[in-house]
């Protein structure tokens, strides 16, 4: 949808694109779930309370929100102290009137607001350089400082043309109901502080209770090639279950204090976390037309993995956690590299870990705790730079995929596995797009941004609350 500022934050227009026509489809097409409620908000703005854990397969399966939405911006604030509090308290206005009333569950509304370089760096550059945790691992590893929060770079599969993006802010808006989306939406497109850049939207939801899924239903409104190959009761368009309770990080675990990663821990940032931010095009025809089933269960899962022919949730518990022995052994012996098994050699704990938070994290436990969703966009429902972006009309399959980490080099360290760098150095002999890299090569990342996530308390405008 080519619209201009202006028109965007007219209001029909922003109302068009606070819904995005297609995904109007999603009320009709799916249902939300019953949702328990919380009693409070955490600190950790990532934290969804209330979702709903079924059993597929025997193996337990976490139900994410119907709608999803992202919108990024740019600042349009002067850097002064006076400039910055009124802004400061503009938005933290908004956030609170958005949340009143609501749960930070499903059935309310679960708001994360992140944050880029691009705003550390102009506003608070020398409060960010204190405050800003380090990473402690990558720091020993490179023998000199790194922060928590990085640039974000390009990765050896990435096509030469994915943007690296300069985003003062994003904010993440999920919940089952579209209303309180879109409300959110408008809310913050209308902020004279905020510059939109863009507006990202998507949707979630499996047929784990027997009928059609939501992206089947939905792949096929849009008319999407190959939405007629992909599973009638599939979570994603590509096949697979991905919220399995056991592959998606204990939501605290991904805090940038909760495994001695960062020194966070009672700093301005605690119970903070670190959000990549990408959209990755999906080709539903290669994947399904060139890959038979047990070809796409070894690339997506591990070379030889048992399941069942027509399986969509496959076990990945602490039990299936592949060593880097076995991932190197599965390439020298078939040329193929599983999705997950490269990934878990740095996404998975490699041995017991009391969290600061006193919990006890067991070996094997996942790290990573994603928020991925499905989306028609493409790439995005609204640009502020449709020519630089390449936005055209027409839906296409792809994800906008979302992922907290405790850094941004733990983010790094996954995303090189799944290109077959791992983290004993082993570099796995791959073209770009190669058949062994499986799922690498039906997907095409357009778009990646870092971004650090504050605690809920220091959400708006971080760290401008210090200056003097």
């Amino acid at each position: 949808m080519r619209l201009t500022r202006r028109e965007l934050l007219a209001g029909a227009a922003a109302t068009a694109v606070a819904g995005t026509s297609i995904y109007e489809l999603v009320d009709r097409l799916g249902s939300a779930p019953a949702r328990s409620a919380a009693s409070r908000f955490p600190q950790e703005q990532h934290v969804l309370d209330g979702l709903r854990v079924v059993r597929d397969d025997g193996v337990e399966v976490i139900v994410p929100p119907l709608h999803h939405r992202i919108v990024t911006a740019e600042l349009r604030v002067n850097d002064d102290r006076q400039s910055l509090v009124a802004a400061r308290d503009q938005l933290a206005d908004v956030l609170a009137q958005l949340e009143a009333g609501r749960d930070p569950t499903p059935a309310g509304l679960g708001l994360t607001v992140a944050w880029g370089l691009p705003y550390f760096e102009r506003y608070v550059p020398q409060l960010a350089d204190e405050h800003i945790p380090d990473d402690m691992r990558a720091s020993r590893e490179r023998g000199k400082r790194v922060k928590a929060l990085l640039h974000s770079m390009r990765f050896p599969s990435d096509p030469d043309s994915v943007l690296l993006e300069g985003n003062d802010v994003a904010f993440l808006l999920r919940s089952d109901d579209r209303n309180t989306v879109e409300d959110a939406t408008q809310a913050l497109l209308a902020l004279d502080v905020l510059e939109p850049t863009s507006v990202r939207a998507g949707f979630a939801g499996g047929g784990f209770d027997g009928g059609m899924s939501l992206p089947k239903k939905m792949a096929l409104a849009a008319k999407i090639p190959g939405a007629d190959l992909v599973p009638p009761t599939s979570e994603l368009f590509l096949g697979f279950t991905s919220t399995q309770k056991a592959g998606l990080g204990p939501t605290r675990i991904a805090n940038l204090e909760t495994l001695g990663y960062t020194n966070a821990r009672h700093g301005y940032f605690d119970g903070g976390t670190h959000m990549a931010l990408s959209h990755i095009f999906e080709d539903l025809e290669g994947w399904y037309l060139t890959f038979d089933f047990r070809e796409r269960v070894d690339t997506t899962f591990k070379p030889g993995m048992k399941a069942r022919r027509g399986a969509q949730t496959v076990r990945q518990g602490a039990k299936q956690v592949a060593s880097l022995a076995e991932v190197r052994h599965d390439f020298e012996r078939s040329g193929t590299i599983g999705h997950s098994a490269s990934i878990q050699t740095t996404s998975r704990l490699l041995e017991d870990v009391r969290g600061t938070d006193g919990v006890l994290y067991r070996k094997g436990t996942a790290i990573p705790h994603r928020a991925d969703f499905n989306t028609l966009d493409n790439p995005f429902a609204w640009s502020a730079r449709p020519d630089i972006d390449k936005l055209t009309p027409e839906p296409s399959a792809g994800v906008h995929f979302v992922v907290f980490n405790p850094t941004s080099d733990d983010f790094r360290r996954n995303r090189l596995a799944m290109d077959g760098v791992l983290p004993d150095g082993t570099r796995l002999p791959f073209q770009r797009g190669a058949r062994g890299q499986g799922l690498n090569s039906v997907l095409e990342t357009t778009h990646r941004q870092n971004f650090l996530v504050p605690p809920r308390r220091h959400r708006s405008f971080p760290l401008v609350d210090l200056i003097t």
